[in-house]
Order: C-alpha cells, then sequence, then structure tokens
C-alpha cells in the first residue's frame, strides 16, 4: 500500500505565492508508484482546500474561482488516524475522508515555516516532513540562530536587536547604530525570508526608513554591519540529527546590495542560470553559478560549516544556509538558515547525483524515521491524582493552581 502524503503549500505569509510555487514543484516530483499525494492549499487566512485542481498551478490565477469548486476540509484525528474532513456540515456523506499518513509542508515564512504548522500536526498526531518545532522556530529567527551559532563557534556578524518599544526612542536607536556600526548597514525583520523587508542603509535617511519598513513585517528588527564587498554562497544540507550531508555550493547573483525578493522569484537578476535545472519558477530560476567558483579549501569550510549549523540548530529533511565573504577581509560568516527552502533546493542537489524524486522520497523518509522514535517515546505518566482526595473542599474554587 502506498504511504499517503499531504503536500501542504501557501498560509498566511508574505511568501505565500513563492509556497504554492515550491509546493507544485515538490507535488509534480514525488515518486508515484511509492506514494499517493494529496495537494492541500492553505489560503492567507489559515483554511485549508483540496479538490481536482489544487495541485494546478494555472489555477492559481484565479484564487476565488479555484476555491469555488474545491472543498474546504479540517483535520481531524479519528482513532489515532488523520483524515482529512470537509469542513461544511451540509457536505456530510457526500465526499468520503481523506486519509493522510504523513504531512509534506511546503511552506515558508511566519506563520507557517515557524514551528507553527508542524506544532499544529504534532499537536493532531500527525507525522510530518522536515524539522520539529523549535529548530523550525529558531530557524526563523535571525537573532536567536546567531546566539546559538556563536555557542558552537561557527562564524557571525555582530548585530543589535531592536523591539517595537524601541521605537519610542528613533533618535536613540538611530543614534545606537551609528555608534555601533556606522554606514552601510543593513536592517532585517528578524523572521522574516526571501529578503522581505530587508534594507542597506547608506546615511540617517535610508535607516530610517528601512527601520520603518522592517517594522511593518515585524515587531522585532535587527541591525548589523553591512559587507560593502560581498560574494553570497550557498549550501543545502540533508539529514537529521544522527547524520547530515552537505550539497554543492552555488552563488546567487543579485542586482542591488542584497538578493532581493524580485531577484529570487520574478527575474531580477542578471545573466543566466547555471546548472540550476527547469522546473520552472522559484528559487531554480535564480541568476546563479553552480558550482562557486571558490577554492576547494574553502568550498570545504562552508559545507563543513553548513553541517555543524544544521545539526547546532537541530535541523531535520532539508535547508539552505546562505553565507556571507567579505572579499575585503576574506572573512566567512554564516547569514542566515531557511528551513524550508524555495525549491527545496533541488538545484543543489542533482548535480550531485541526488535526483529531486530522490530529495523528497529522503525527506519522507527522515519524517516517518522520526515519527517511529517518538512513537518508542514516554509522553505521559500514570498517576492516580484525580483520583485521590487531593480535590477536597476544593469545589468551586475557580482558578485554583492547587
Amino acid at each position: 500500500m502506498k504511504t499517503k502524503v499531504a503536500v501542504i503549500y501557501g498560509g498566511r505569509s508574505v511568501e505565500h505565492e513563492v509556497s504554492v510555487i515550491s509546493g507544485i514543484q515538490a507535488l509534480m516530483s514525488i515518486d508515484t508508484d511509492k506514494y499517493e499525494t494529496i495537494p492541500v492549499y492553505m489560503t492567507k487566512n489559515s483554511e485549508f482546500y483540496v479538490g481536482e485542481d489544487i495541485g494546478n498551478i494555472e489555477a492559481y490565477k484565479d484564487i476565488p474561482g479555484l476555491l469555488a469548486r474545491s472543498r474546504k476540509v479540517v483535520w481531524t484525528n479519528e482513532d489515532g488516524k488523520v483524515v482529512l474532513s470537509s469542513a461544511a456540515k451540509k457536505l456530510f456523506g457526500k465526499h468520503k475522508d481523506i486519509e493522510v499518513d504523513i504531512a509534506f509542508p511546503v511552506v515558508h515564512g511566519t506563520n507557517v515555516e515557524d514551528g507553527t504548522l508542524v506544532g499544529y500536526f504534532k499537536t493532531i498526531g500527525l507525522p510530518f516532513v522536515g524539522c520539529d518545532v523549535t529548530a523550525a522556530a529558531v530557524g526563523m529567527d535571525k537573532y536567536i540562530q546567531k546566539t546559538v551559532l556563536k555557542d558552537n563557534d561557527i562564524p557571525v556578524l555582530d548585530s543589535v536587536c531592536f523591539h517595537e518599544v524601541d521605537y519610542e526612542d528613533l533618535d536613540g536607536m538611530i543614534k545606537r547604530i551609528e555608534d555601533r556600526f556606522g554606514y552601510p548597514v543593513i536592517i532585517k525583520p528578524v523572521n522574516s525570508g526571501s529578503s522581505v523587508g530587508i534594507a542597506v542603509a547608506k546615511d540617517k535617511v535610508s535607516l530610517t526608513e528601512a527601520i520603518d519598513d522592517a517594522f511593518s513585517y515585524s515587531t522585532t528588527i535587527l541591525a548589523e554591519h553591512a559587507i560593502t564587498k560581498l560574494k553570497e554562497i550557498n549550501c543545502s544540507v540533508l539529514g537529521d540529527g544522527s547524520g547530515a550531508r552537505a550539497s554543492i555550493l552555488e552563488e546567487p547573483f543579485h542586482s542591488k546590495d542584497i538578493l532581493s525578493y524580485e531577484d529570487k522569484y520574478m527575474g531580477g537578476g542578471k545573466g543566466g542560470s547555471k546548472g540550476s535545472g527547469s522546473k520552472g519558477a522559484g528559487m531554480a530560476s535564480v541568476s546563479r553559478k553552480i558550482p562557486a567558483d571558490l577554492p576547494e579549501a574553502r568550498t570545504e569550510e562552508i559545507r563543513n560549516y553548513a553541517v555543524k549549523a544544521f545539526l547546532a540548530l537541530g535541523c531535520c529533511g532539508v535547508a539552505r544556509i546562505d553565507f556571507m565573504i567579505d572579499e575585503e577581509t576574506d572573512e566567512l560568516y554564516f547569514n542566515e538558515i531557511n528551513t524550508i527552502p524555495g525549491s527545496l533546493s533541488f538545484y543543489l542537489w542533482e548535480p550531485t547525483g541526488v535526483p529531486y524524486s530522490k530529495l523528497l522520497d529522503e525527506m519522507i523518509e527522515l519524517g516517518l524515521k522520526r515519527a517511529r522514535r517518538d512513537a518508542n517515546t514516554t509522553y505521559t505518566f500514570e498517576t492516580n491524582i484525580l483520583s485521590n482526595n487531593a480535590f477536597s473542599g476544593a469545589k468551586g474554587s475557580k482558578g485554583s493552581k492547587l
């Protein structure tokens, strides 16, 4: 019997559209001889839909029309088995429940990639592909990432974290940034992806604008020195806590000071994409050089740091880790991790002899492996506390914590 895999994409995130592209790319590449796939679209209102056209990328040109001919569903655990059931009562009996063995979330950004969605799956008892809750949450928070990696001797740029309360003294915030870093300085929402809300400031006016923009995407922002002569290098890692391996390296090209959203997903980069494959839009279409043109020693240094960071953050499945090289000093820095990278970084694995279908197969097997491990872990403790006399006289004591 085939394993039933629900591929989920979309969600309440600024990277919603990117997720749809990545999700359908994955859906089209899963080995259907081994797996039965169930495409599940998550709307920007966090509603789930299934239907004949949910896995058709062309249908997303008219999302209201797509939803009108699709079925809204909810996740339920029925006697230890998770199923997708019709949300509307009037449809009861008209549609069969859809059994699901494992969820494969291909989602990007806040409210989905940050552990929120897999936390829900964990609560209802559904195995899932990718990072567990803690790794996903830490992977989304750029500041916490840095603190963990510093403790593991992985080089990161110095930074300062600001919260929305700090905005009450904007002049003080700006002075602190200027005193610490000078210009140019880079401002980032602490938990965004796809370069959304990230900007390089070269003077006080552009710094104020960057702070305003970053705070529109997050209640916490990060400031760090902007490397003037920057080379970006990305590496993907596949595995789990018991072992992981690194992919080939890439050097993405960008049209501005940083690799922007437009560069990543809207063809904003210059030049062609070498070795990136041809599975449609998404991160696979970024202008890049594969493999990155680096000395062998530096290549191995980055690959080793990538695996070390993956393990230190407790990741599972596939991740993409982005590094920065300051070409003026030749210093290497970890930049960020994407725990569910665009296009699942398949284009970094295909040149190493791992086709996309094999990559997806390994990711699913890692998710099922974790589910088997969790099944043998004790999560309950037998006690008779509810049947003894500890509650005598406690009637009516609302809110009592005993």
